[in-house]
């Protein structure tokens, strides 16, 4: 049994945390929402979707004050939480504690080593979950695809790996990745292809790919994204990128990423760390984005007047 801290339970947080708690090890959901970390502690932590449908004790809080130190503490929480969320952490590790940044874009293992040490962080990537909150102690997912990490810089092998067990142990699939930069950037260019557009039209990754209208948004982000990380000197592992994209697209037509879902909660996206970080690397090597910046042009005017 392993102690893991889960900082930022919320739809893929909540996701983690209930399997962890049926494979038998002690987890400690860290969420600021207070509704949903009562919800918790008074009935447990509902999971249902494509795991199956479960409702687990688990230890929860709005702080990570008095947990102790953890084997695993996962930064789960959004891109422009991951600073704050890293300083929670600190009293949290032990000489042999893994920390995993688990978030969309670009830069998040960045801020947390700055914090935490180079040398605990692993960069972890997720999807195709299409994870959502039904409400307070109820999380929902739409599938199942494989957990990817990486170690970030100088943390250990042997304990990247106990790390990763701990996921096997829970019914994840896993795998590990020496070029943690093919790694991110392959995930990132989904998210760029649907995140943007899905939270810009309100339809599903389904509906996109089926609109040629909105599908043309999002093949065209995603063209510009392949662009940037040519121009980086980042190898992406996939004979047809776009095929790649439409691929696993396909397997979870009905999701609606986190930045419309956001959207339609009325709070602040990721779009900076998504679409955004492909503006900004554009910049830095002289490739045009105008799809990208559009794309969050248009959401940045939605949002504006949004309360985070």
């Amino acid at each position: 049994m392993a102690k893991v801290a889960i900082v930022g339970s919320g739809a893929m947080g909540s996701v983690y945390a209930g399997l962890m708690v049926s494979a038998g090890h002690e987890v400690h959901a860290i969420s600021l929402w207070p509704d949903h970390v009562a919800a918790m502690q008074e009935n447990g932590l509902r999971v249902e979707g494509a795991s199956g449908d479960r409702t687990v004790p688990i230890h929860a809080s709005t702080t990570t004050a008095g947990i102790g130190v953890c084997d695993l503490v996962i930064i789960a929480t959004k891109a422009f939480d991951v600073e704050a969320a890293a300083r929670s952490c600190e009293q949290l590790l032990g000489p042999n504690s893994v920390v995993q940044t688990i978030q969309n874009g670009l830069g998040s293992a960045e801020k947390a080593a700055a914090i935490l040490g180079e040398n605990r962080i692993a960069v972890g990537v997720v999807g195709g979950f299409g994870a959502s909150i039904r409400a307070p102690g109820h999380a929902h997912h739409n599938g199942m695809e494989m957990i990817r990490f990486g170690a970030y810089r100088g943390l250990p092998k042997e304990d990247l790996e106990q790390s990763a067990e701990i996921w096997r142990s829970s019914g994840f699939k896993v795998a590990i990745f020496d070029d943690i930069d093919r790694m991110v950037w392959e995930k990132l260019i989904m998210n760029v292809a649907f995140s943007g557009t899905t939270c810009a039209t309100g339809m599903t990754i389904g509906e996109v790919m089926g609109n040629p209208n909105a599908w043309s948004v999002a093949k065209g982000a995603a063209e510009e994204a392949i662009a940037v990380a040519k121009a980086a000197g980042i190898h992406l592992d996939v004979a047809d990128p776009i095929e790649h994209i439409r691929k696993l697209g396909s397997k979870i037509p009905n999701a609606r990423p986190s930045m419309l879902l956001d959207y339609n909660l009325r709070r602040r996206g990721e779009v900076d760390a998504i679409n955004g970080s492909i503006s900004r690397e554009g910049r830095k090597y002289g490739v045009p984005t105008p799809v990208n910046d559009t794309v969050v042009g248009i959401i940045k005017a939605r949002e504006a007047g949004f309360t985070d």
